[in-house]
């Protein structure tokens, strides 16, 4: 029966298209507007500036419509994350793992996020941002400091990626596109 059932997404997919969206979230200077680019254009930039508020960028990838509502991470921004995460299909927490000293406030607010009734059962793809370099933490310690384990309501998947070095970029892709198969 499995077989069937992937036939029939194979044959579907020559003639719908699936849309999905997703909200990227987490503290300022994680990576979320590089990871938005690093998708749409497979392009990286040093010179990337703070996001003001939010951005909205459409990437289609096969047959997938991605919209991506990008987020300001700065303190007066977050109280805005919730309104942006309802009825998405996953959201996505970008943390920038070299830089230790935010994971505590990280955590903070990604568990404070995770609390909004609104947001129950939405997935939750963590990326480890910055994995380029030497002070980075493993995906073990980024799971151990972020308590990941301990969330309970909601499907939560990590991986370590890349975006200067388009490291496991090709495996987030996969993921939201497999995602989009049951997205509302």
């Amino acid at each position: 029966m499995d077989m069937w059932n992937s036939f029939l997404n194979w044959l579907r997919s020559f003639f719908f298209k699936q849309e999905m969206e997703l909200s990227l979230v987490g503290l300022q200077n994680a990576g979320k507007t590089s990871l938005v680019n690093v998708i749409a254009t497979g392009g990286y930039s040093e010179d990337m500036i703070p996001t003001v508020g939010f951005n909205m960028r459409k990437v289609t990838k096969g047959n997938v419509t991605i919209k991506l509502w990008d987020l300001g991470g700065q303190r007066r921004f977050r109280s805005m994350w919730e309104r942006y995460c309802r009825g998405v299909s996953a959201i996505l927490y970008v943390v920038d793992a070299a830089d230790r000293d935010s994971v505590p406030i990280t955590r903070s607010e990604l568990h404070d996020l995770l609390t909004k009734p609104s947001l129950a059962a939405i997935p939750l793809l963590v990326l480890g941002n910055k994995i380029d370099k030497s002070e980075a933490l493993s995906k073990q310690a980024l799971v151990d400091q972020l308590d990941l384990q301990t969330i309970a309501d909601r499907e939560v998947c990590c991986f370590m990626i890349s975006c200067k070095d388009t490291i496991n970029i090709d495996v987030v892709i996969d993921w939201l596109i497999k995602h989009s198969q049951t997205a509302k």
